[in-house]
């Protein structure tokens, strides 16, 4: 019969064997001097040590170096001894060297005679744990300086009764107040003492608390006693458990947008106002121009009243083209003017705009002087409001230059912009008026003015204004009074597939080709030019052969007429560039030369000449020609 075991052997090896079984706790004992003499697994899966390696060895070895250097190891035992246990945390290091973030408790064990028996020793791998508080703790850093940085917004934060707790840097800027002034005050000091004794904010802490968040605009005051435009955002901060730790305060100085906001919609009435002016007026100025028209057609023997009436006619059309600008000031700004855009050719435009106001410029002896590239140039715009534009730098340039003044147009194309230069060597303007005459209803030098001279001040504005709704700018510049003033038009050039699609659709409807005369002599192409316009065509002239292959490259020709004999880059080598160009191969090119005998067609026709117009042209043969060239191309022949 087996002896029965002993009860306290049976307890003793079922704790061993409960502690053998813990895996996420390190659990061993320590001698009186901290040798290691038992080892469960938990702890070889912690530190990575076997049974056999690490029974004997002190467990300093566990320690960094500089930690054992210091005899932490041994102060820890001393505690342990001292107090009965010990807890500490701190980095530890397992078999490979790597190391880890350990909870430690060590108890002390005492004998039967109150002798230190050793000490037990549990050990926590808490670097996970760790990991997390330290990225708490460096995304809380991050946010309390982000908060701190910001200086456009005041964010604090309150306490449930509505004391200060913290102060940012914006708030500091905002309001005034220094961190260590305001940090511990109440919150209320902020509000007039209107709001105050209306109770407001005690009411915003209340509705922030039932629902969360509360949002309102307002006067506030800063610490100098002035007041500021503030859009105020309080928000109720809630604990765990839903217990109110305070409010979080977000304070935004909005005065510039109030005061913009009031300025708009006193601009707003103004332009009603200046709208319904400019209607009123326009009724009592028919009659007159009625009555001025009868007085033209009325014969007036005396010469004053003659005077008279062309006074009244100059004076009634300048308080007209006065009452139109206030109409279009008014629609401007209400957003009333719609542009009608399409395919402008530039040129018509300068034509136009040079035309209307050549009259000026001749009452005032000015010289007018125009240059223009030999090529096209089309954008897409509202051919009104673009003529009106042009003839409002035109006459500013005419009014404020003494007579017999010089005035140049200049349009010059670079990267996908035509930039329209008028430049005058009139008065002049001061720097600090270059940016100040495009606002509205301002000018230079009134005082200095004529009275035929003066205006509103809105033809700058609108000219900007019109410029920048295509898309474009004008800038002005001057060196100063008594140095002219040059004003610069700068809108961008419409693309090649809508010019060519629009050149297209223009020759369609006129039935026509698309005919490019290259010719040195500028009488003979300029000629031949308006004879091609009248059989019913498209005509683009150059002067060159280099200027021919740029108006080539973009008009695409039907049918090209090519002088021969040009100097630098002669005919034949024209058509060998020509036909190198993406839209000349298919042209139908004609030589033309003073040369007509066989031998000179023979050697037109060898360098690939379609055909030999020989000057002067006939207009029989160019009518041949022309249908000869549409035959060719595929198009019934139209021109007889």
């Amino acid at each position: 019969m087996l002896a029965a075991s002993h009860p306290e052997n049976t307890l003793e090896q079922r704790l061993q064997l409960l502690i053998e079984a813990v895996t996420d706790y390190g659990i061993f004992m320590l001698d009186p001097e901290g040798h290691i003499v038992s080892w469960n697994s938990g702890a070889q899966k912690l530190k990575g040590y076997r049974r056999d390696e690490i029974l004997g060895k002190h467990f300093s070895i566990f320690y960094p170096p500089d930690a054992v250097n210091s005899g932490w190891p041994q102060e820890e035992l001393r505690l342990a001894r001292q107090r009965g246990r010990f807890e500490d945390e701190g980095w530890r290091l397992r078999k490979d060297g790597t190391r880890f973030w350990a909870n430690v408790t060590i108890t002390a064990l005492y004998g039967p005679m109150g002798e230190l028996a050793g000490f037990a020793k549990i050990t926590r791998d808490l670097t996970e744990r760790r990991r997390h508080e330290e990225e708490l703790r460096v995304s809380e850093e991050r946010f309390r300086l982000l908060v701190d940085s910001v200086q456009d917004y005041a964010i604090f934060m309150l306490g449930p009764d509505g004391t200060v707790q913290s102060w940012n840097a914006g708030a500091e800027a905002i309001k005034g107040y220094r961190a260590s002034e305001i940090v511990g005050q109440d919150f209320r000091m902020f509000y007039t003492p209107e709001d105050r004794a209306a109770g407001k904010p005690d009411a915003a802490l209340k509705t922030a608390l039932e629902k969360g968040r509360f949002e309102t605009e307002g006067w506030r005051v800063r610490k100098d006693g002035s007041l500021f435009w503030a859009n105020v955002v309080i928000t109720a901060v809630r604990g765990p458990g839903g217990d109110l730790r305070g409010f979080a305060k977000v304070t935004r100085d909005m005065s510039e947008r109030r005061r913009l906001e009031e300025l708009e919609k006193s601009s707003r009435r103004m332009n009603e106002f200046l709208a319904m002016l400019a209607h009123e007026l326009r009724n009592p100025l028919a009659p007159i121009r009625n009555a001025v028209t009868i007085m033209q057609l009325e014969t007036l023997a005396s010469p004053v009243l003659r005077n008279c009436r062309d006074v009244i006619d100059r004076q009634l059309t300048h308080v007209t083209r006065l009452v139109d600008d206030l109409l279009d000031v008014g629609r401007l700004t209400t957003g009333k003017i719609k542009l009608r855009k399409e395919l402008v050719r530039l040129s018509d435009v300068v034509a136009r705009s040079v035309e209307t106001v050549r009259p000026l410029v001749t009452t005032r002896r000015h010289t007018l002087a125009v240059e223009q590239p030999r090529e096209a140039v089309w954008v897409n715009g509202d051919s009104t409001r673009l003529s009106q534009v042009l003839q409002n730098l035109l006459v500013n340039a005419a009014k404020y230059t003494p007579d017999g003044g010089r005035i140049e147009l200049r349009v010059r194309l670079d990267a996908g912009f035509v930039y329209v230069t008028v430049k005058d060597n009139g008065r002049g303007i001061a720097a600090e008026d270059l940016q100040r005459i495009f606002q509205l209803f301002a000018q230079a030098e009134t005082a200095q003015s004529a009275a035929s001279e003066s205006g509103l001040g809105i033809g700058l504005t609108l000219a900007r204004s019109l410029a920048e709704m295509h898309g474009g700018s004008i800038d002005a510049a001057s060196a100063g009074r008594g140095f002219g003033s040059t004003f610069t038009l700068r809108l961008p050039v419409a693309s090649q597939a809508a010019v060519a699609a629009e050149e297209k659709r223009q020759e369609d409807a006129a039935g026509g080709l698309r005919v490019l005369v290259i010719d040195d002599n500028r009488d003979s192409a300029d000629s031949a030019t308006d004879v091609l316009r009248l059989l019913g065509n498209q005509v683009e002239s150059a002067y060159d052969g280099e200027g021919g292959i740029a108006v080539a490259r973009r008009f695409l020709p039907h049918v090209i007429l090519l002088d021969l004999a040009m100097p630098g880059m002669d005919g034949y080598e024209a058509r060998r560039r020509l036909m190198a160009e993406d839209g000349a191969p298919t042209a139908f090119l004609v030589a033309m030369t003073g040369f007509g005998n066989e031998e000179d067609k023979k050697r037109t026709r060898d360098a690939g000449f379609d055909a030999h117009l020989t000057k002067p042209v006939e207009l029989d043969a160019l009518i041949a020609l022309l249908n000869e060239a549409r035959t060719r191309l595929g198009r019934p022949a139209e021109v007889r």
